[in-house]
C-alpha cells in the first residue's frame, strides 16, 4: 500500500510498503568515547541498512541519491530483501544485523526500518558503536523506549532522525508560524484522523503453525517480542498473519493506527503548540483485546498552559470516526480519503494535510485577508535522509532528532496505553517527568520495556 503524495517541495515520496528488517539478540557492545562519537565523517557517508525491502530499500534509495555510499544491508528475510540488495549488488548481505555492525568497520550511519518491536534494540546498538541512526517512525513502540533512544542519543553524541518526512517539509514550518503570529488566535482544542488501520485489527490469534519460508529466520523476526508460531496466510505460504506489514494491528509488534501515523498527523500539532508531556489520556473505542488493537477508537490527551499558550485538549480519531465540522469550514467537507488536522482557535481554524502540507485558514476570508508574518524557521532544501546525512557530514543536528522525536513519541505512544482493554474509558493521569502513570499503577506495566529472554538495552 502506498500512501498519497506529498505536495511540498523538494520532498520526494517514499512508498509505506510492508518491509521486514534484520533482528538479532542484543549483546553488551564496547562503548566508544565520546571524543570519537563527535567526529563527523567526512566526504560520503557509509551507510548501511537493517531492513532491506519495502521502507528501508526507499530509504536507502534516498541516501544514495543524496551521496551516500551504501556499504550493507541486513534483512531477516531474503526473499523480502532481495527488493534493496538486488540494487545495491556491491554491498554486503546479513541477515544478523550485529554480525554486519561487527563485521563492517567502514560503516558510518544506519538506517532503521524494520517492525516497530525491532526499532529501539537495533537503533541501540548502532548508536553503542558510534554509528549515526535514521529511524522509521514511529521511533519506538512503548514509551519508555523512546526515553532510552533520546538519552542514549545524548550520551553517545551521535546524530540522529526519526522518519518522519513531513518535519522537513515547508507546511509544518509554515503552521508554526502561523500560529506564533496569533493567525488564529488562541488554540485550545485539535482535532487530528486518519484512514487506518488499513490492515487487520480487532482479532484473535489464530490457532496452529506453519511450516517457515526457507528465506525467512523467524526467530530474528520476533526479535524482542514474545515468541509466536508461524502461522501462515490461507492463500498464501510465504506470509505469515503477522507479516509483512500486518505486524501493525498486533500489540507484540506494533502500535496500531495511532503509532503508525500519530507521529506524522500530529507532527505539527506537537511542535507548532509547543508541546512535551500531556497530563491526561483517556480513549474509547471498538472492542479490544489482548493480541490486537481494535478496529476504531478515540484517544484524548489533555495538556497544560506552556509558554505563554493556554491548555489544549487534542483528540485522535481513526478507523472510520472523525469530529463534528467546524462551522468556519463552511461547504469544505470532513474527509476519509487520507489525514488530516483541525486546530480550533479563538479567530478561526487552520486545517492541514497528513505531513502538515497545504495548511489553510478558515473562514475563507481570513486566508485571504491574512497577512503572512516572516519566515523565521529555516527550510530544508534536501530530502529527509538528505537533511540526515548533511548533518552526519557536517556534526549538526538534523531536523527530527530524538531530542525533538524522543519527546514526541512519548506522547504519541501513551496513547496506546488507554486503549489497552483495562484501560479503555478510564482517565489515565501521566506524570511525565517520572515517566509513570499516577492513578493506575497496574497501567505502567505496558510503558516499561519487557524483553524476551536474551534480548536487552545495555547503555
Amino acid at each position: 500500500m502506498k500512501e498519497q503524495k506529498m505536495t511540498r517541495e523538494n520532498n520526494k515520496r517514499i512508498s509505506r510498503r510492508d518491509f521486514m528488517g534484520g533482528a538479532a539478540a542484543a549483546l553488551a557492545f564496547t562503548v566508544v568515547p565520546g571524543h570519537v562519537l563527535a567526529q563527523p565523517p567526512s566526504g560520503k557517508v557509509n551507510v548501511a541498512a537493517i531492513g532491506a525491502g519495502g521502507m528501508g530499500a526507499g530509504n536507502t534509495r534516498a541516501c544514495a541519491a543524496a551521496g551516500a555510499n551504501i556499504v550493507a544491508l541486513c534483512d531477516v528475510d531474503w526473499k523480502k530483501g532481495d527488493e534493496g540488495f538486488s540494487r545495491f549488488p556491491d554491498a554486503k548481505k546479513y541477515k544478523d544485523f550485529r554480525k554486519m555492525l561487527d563485521n563492517e568497520k567502514s560503516i558510518e550511519a544506519v538506517i532503521v526500518a524494520t517492525p516497530d518491536h525491532f526499532h529501539t534494540v537495533a537503533a541501540m546498538a548502532a548508536m553503542r558503536r558510534g554509528k549515526h541512526v535514521y529511524v522509521q517512525k514511529p521511533l519506538t513502540r512503548l514509551v519508555s523506549e523512546a526515553r532510552a533512544l533520546t538519552e542514549a542519543a545524548r550520551k553517545y553524541k551521535v546524530v540522529t532522525q526519526m522518519g518522519n518526512q513531513g518535519h522537513s517539509g515547508n507546511g509544518v514550518r509554515d503552521i508554526c508560524e502561523w500560529i506564533w503570529d496569533g493567525a488564529i488566535g488562541e488554540i485550545r482544542e485539535v482535532h487530528a484522523w486518519t484512514n487506518r488501520p488499513v490492515w487487520p485489527q480487532g482479532i484473535d490469534r489464530p490457532q496452529g503453525e506453519d511450516p517457515i519460508p526457507a528465506t525467512l529466520d523467524w526467530d530474528l523476526w520476533i526479535g524482542p517480542a514474545p515468541m509466536r508460531p508461524f502461522k501462515a496466510l490461507p492463500d498464501n505460504p510465504n506470509e505469515s498473519v503477522y507479516c509483512p506489514f500486518r505486524w501493525r494491528g498486533w500489540w507484540d509488534f506494533g502500535g496500531g493506527a495511532l503509532a503508525d501515523m500519530a507521529c506524522h498527523v500530529l507532527d505539527p500539532v506537537f511542535w507548532a503548540l509547543k508541546l512535551k508531556y500531556p497530563t491526561s489520556v483517556q480513549a474509547d473505542s471498538t472492542p479490544v483485546n489482548n493480541e490486537t488493537f481494535p478496529k476504531a477508537s478515540t484517544v484524548h490527551y489533555e495538556f497544560p498552559a506552556r509558554e505563554g499558550m493556554p491548555p489544549v485538549k487534542i483528540h485522535w480519531y481513526d478507523g472510520g470516526r472523525t469530529p463534528e465540522k467546524p462551522e468556519a469550514l463552511g461547504d469544505m467537507k470532513i474527509g476519509q480519503a487520507a489525514s488530516n488536522v483541525l486546530f480550533i482557535g479563538s479567530k478561526g481554524v487552520l486545517r492541514c494535510g497528513e505531513y502538515g502540507d497545504e495548511p489553510h485558514l478558515f473562514p475563507l476570508e481570513l486566508m485571504k485577508d491574512y497577512k503572512r508574518p516572516a519566515k523565521t524557521l529555516k527550510r530544508i532544501n534536501t530530502s529527509h535522509e538528505g537533511n540526515w546525512l548533511e548533518a552526519c557530514k557536517t556534526g549538526g543536528q538534523a531536523t527530527s532528532n530524538f531530542d525533538y522525536a524522543g519527546p514526541f513519541t512519548e506522547m504519541v505512544t501513551m496513547g496506546n496505553l488507554a486503549i489497552r482493554p483495562e484501560n479503555v474509558g478510564k482517565k489515565l493521569l501521566w506524570d511525565g517527568e517520572k515517566m509513570r502513570v499516577s492513578n493506575d499503577e497496574k497501567a505502567n506495566e505496558y510503558v516499561r520495556m519487557h524483553y524476551r529472554e536474551g534480548w536487552s538495552l545495555e547503555m
